[in-house]
């Protein structure tokens, strides 16, 4: 029974890492498709080099995202999307400040984001699961 359950796990946490990978690799194609639209709104919020930020975004997006669908070095990529998606949270989805129209809106953005990041914590702290790369089968 126990060699049953832990394969049940194995496939929770891997189709918890594809479904979360996905937000993010859609999440850079978005960015990569309407790139100069979206430098101006990272210049918007008054960021510096916003063309930069938006590139070294992607690529964050893009390698942990990989990295957390293979199960390679998966808590350092969680770690990074989680933090990634606090810091966007803050920054883009800052509903306190948003015109009353957008504020609901925003408001919600936000705390997805919150809660992505908890997700992310959650397998930060809990590892990969059974099927990644490099990681052994429970003994």
């Amino acid at each position: 029974m126990q060699n049953k359950a832990s394969s049940a796990e194995g496939l929770l946490a891997l189709a918890g890492r594809v479904l979360i990978a996905t937000l993010f690799l859609n999440s850079a194609l978005g960015k990569i498709m309407g790139f100069q639209g979206v430098v101006g709104f990272v210049a918007s919020k008054g960021l510096p080099l916003p063309a930069v930020l938006l590139a070294g975004s992607v690529l964050l997006e893009v390698t942990a995202s990989l990295a957390l669908l293979a199960g390679f070095r998966t808590r350092w990529a969680a770690l990074a999307l989680a933090g990634y998606s606090l810091l966007a949270g803050f920054l883009f989805h800052d509903f306190w400040a948003a015109p009353p129209a957008q504020a609901m809106m925003q408001q919600l953005s936000f705390f997805k984001n919150l809660g992505i990041a908890g997700g992310l914590l959650l397998v930060a702290a809990l590892g990969p699961g059974r099927f990644g790369v490099g990681q052994q089968a429970p003994q």
